[in-house]
């Protein structure tokens, strides 16, 4: 049971690595080539990264066979959407407040953010 919520936890954060890649490509673009509003390029990087995440996460760190994909996947979502309320939180007290550059706060954030995304569903979403 250890080892196997171990091995779980390990694949969740190579999973989060993937979407940590995917999230800060797609906010630097939005931020720094299209103009966006860092909050709403942070938003958008953030929702890519949760589509991947969720996807391989079902498939290989969980390896639910739950055939109501959508309801897992709406569950996942619902929990990111908390997870992007206190990543955009952490951001802007680290940013505005702290005044720690954009990308370093970005990534203290998703850190912080990290126990949110996997507890929730390692304890309420794929059972």
């Amino acid at each position: 049971m250890i080892a196997d919520s171990l091995l779980k936890l390990a694949r969740f954060a190579v999973v989060g690595f993937t979407g940590l890649c995917i999230d800060f490509g797609i906010t630097w673009f939005c931020k720094e080539k299209l103009s966006l509003n860092k909050f709403v390029a942070n938003t958008c990087g953030f929702t890519f990264a949760v589509v991947n995440n969720f996807i391989l996460n079902r498939i290989w760190t969980f390896q639910s066979t739950n055939r109501l994909w959508h309801l897992e996947f709406a569950r996942f979502a619902g929990f990111a959407l908390i997870g992007l309320v206190l990543n955009n939180l952490l951001l802007w007290f680290f940013n505005e407040r702290l005044h720690i550059r954009f990308y370093v706060a970005k990534a203290g954030a998703i850190a912080c953010v990290f126990a949110w995304n996997f507890l929730s569903n390692f304890l309420f979403n794929f059972h």
